[in-house]
């Protein structure tokens, strides 16, 4: 249990200690990269207990559920978390360098654990109404680090980003509502339970849809992704890479969640709806990735594409589907991490993240190509990295279930993908630099030093995508475990419940 508590309370304490020690700035750094290396420890702690013992639970103030707030982690949402522990361990040491004194007093490491201690909290709550809770602590902070540098386009770039995700918060708030008017409960195990034998279509249904487009948002999900391109290029590439690699995510695991325990045995309500999407999604992402040339909305978009392969996976619904889309949220968190990650590599040495003023890369600093080149083709499905097995996986499950035109989408958007990274290589590294006018560079002087501590996560993460792709039998075997927990609800139901089946 002491694991469960430590999701939240450790980000908490770091958050409060970068904020004492934010008027100094080395030592607010040495205190974010020791809270991110207790946070990433006790993730794995925590995903182990859930394999050993399949649940892990408390209830807040010792009230039984579901009167008491509930914390509960699964195979699942220990994933998560454990994913989220490495995310903020490699931010947390990237930042070192990327962040500037002026902006650590302007308390960005603070910031940054509460968003993380957010993203945890929305993972391991087993309570519909804590779940906005979180929503709203990782919005507050996660709007506070876009707008952190105080330019033109990032202020408008966060204005995009509250107002989208404001309206979001309130279709959540309203289904949240709909959900307690009528079954008189916010216990997600209970509402599972309550739904099951409800025959009250209308209701089904408009809440069903009310957290659809709700969660839609947070996913950046067609068509409400607009707010994502428009925000992540804008940021300093810590907080990019950090929104990259999870805020997404919380999105997608809340409609993973959501379908796998509220609407298990009404699924059928959304299902058509959700592969419709998944496809729209990967569509409208590829080619807005396709059509632009920076490097940062490139990538931005790419987030977009890909989200259509995780919905995909739970539109489809069965047990391989399920899986492939939990391996597919787990690489894709290491590999769009990196990437953004990277992308500050580039500015550093180039001056700029726009294809058109930079190039030469490749013989400038040769390791970066190669740093690149892994997590880039990894996104686009190349064999035998991580990306791979991901996309093998989903595709797979699309055509046993018979939905060709879907998975012939997939093929085609995975083509583009890899089109958009290859420009990238061509047009960053391979190239010569062009004699571009230095008053168009985006944020500093070019040919900067790269410190150690910028380098080593983008290198770690990419040897981690290359060891998940070369020996990705466990990775999956922790998926498959956790889509087996989600395809059984009941299991769930009756560990927080204390009921027997």
């Amino acid at each position: 249990m002491i694991w469960l508590l430590n999701t939240i309370l450790l980000p908490f304490l770091s958050a409060l200690l970068c904020l004492i020690l934010g008027q100094r700035p080395r030592l607010a750094r040495i205190a974010s990269v020791v809270g991110a290396s207790l946070t990433f420890l006790n993730s794995i702690l925590l995903l182990n207990a859930t394999i050993r013992e399949g649940y892990i639970s408390f209830q807040g103030g010792s009230w039984d559920a579901p009167i008491g707030i509930t914390l509960i982690a699964d195979v699942f949402s220990a994933s998560m978390v454990c994913i989220t522990g490495v995310v903020t361990l490699a931010v947390a040491v990237y930042s070192i360098k990327d962040i500037n004194d002026p902006l650590v007093k302007k308390h960005f490491f603070a910031l940054f654990h509460f968003l993380i201690m957010g993203v945890s909290g929305a993972f391991i709550t087993g309570d519909l109404f804590n779940l906005y809770v979180w929503f709203e602590v990782m919005l507050l902070a996660s709007f506070v680090l876009v707008t952190l540098g105080g330019s033109k386009d990032q202020l408008e770039g966060g204005v995009k980003y509250l107002v989208i995700n404001i309206i979001s918060s309130v279709l959540f708030l309203a289904g949240l509502g709909l959900q307690y008017g009528k079954l008189g409960t916010l216990n997600m195990a209970h509402i599972a339970q309550k739904l099951a034998v409800t025959d009250d279509a209308f209701f089904v249904n408009s809440s069903a849809m009310l957290l659809l487009v709700a969660f839609g948002i947070k996913a950046g999900l067609f068509p409400f992704f607009f707010w994502l391109p428009a925000s992540y290029h804008t940021p300093r590439v810590s907080v990019s890479a950090v929104f990259a690699g999870l805020l997404t995510k919380v999105g997608v695991y809340a409609l993973i969640r959501a379908y796998t325990l509220f609407y298990h045995s009404q699924f059928h309500v959304v299902q058509d709806l959700l592969l419709w999407l998944a496809a729209a999604t990967m569509v409208t992402g590829v080619l807005g990735a396709a059509s632009h040339f920076d490097i940062r909305k490139i990538l931005s978009f790419h987030i977009i594409s890909q989200i259509g392969y995780m919905v995909m996976g739970l539109a489809i619904g069965t047990s391989l589907a399920v899986t492939a889309a939990i391996f597919y949220i787990l690489h894709h968190i290491i590999v769009k991490t990196n990437l953004f990650l990277i992308s500050g590599l580039i500015m550093r040495k180039s001056g700029s993240s726009h294809l058109y003023l930079i190039g030469g890369l490749y013989r400038m600093a040769p390791w970066i190509a190669l740093i690149f080149l892994i997590p880039a083709f990894s996104l686009g499905g190349i064999p035998p990295l991580s990306g791979f097995w991901a996309k093998l996986g989903v595709i797979q499950a699309g055509v046993d279930s018979g939905y060709y035109a879907l998975v012939i989408t997939s093929l085609l958007v995975g083509i583009f993908t890899l089109f958009s990274m290859t420009k990238i290589w061509a047009e960053a590294f391979w190239k010569n630099h062009p004699d571009a006018d230095k008053t168009h560079t985006i944020e500093q002087q070019p040919n900067l030093p790269l410190e150690p501590s910028l380098v080593a996560p983008c290198v770690v993460l990419s040897l981690m995508t290359l060891a998940i792709g070369l020996y990705s039998e466990p990775l999956f075997e922790l998926a498959e475990l956790a889509s087996k927990q989600l395809l059984s609800p009941d299991l769930y139901i009756q560990h927080v419940l204390k009921q027997s089946l």
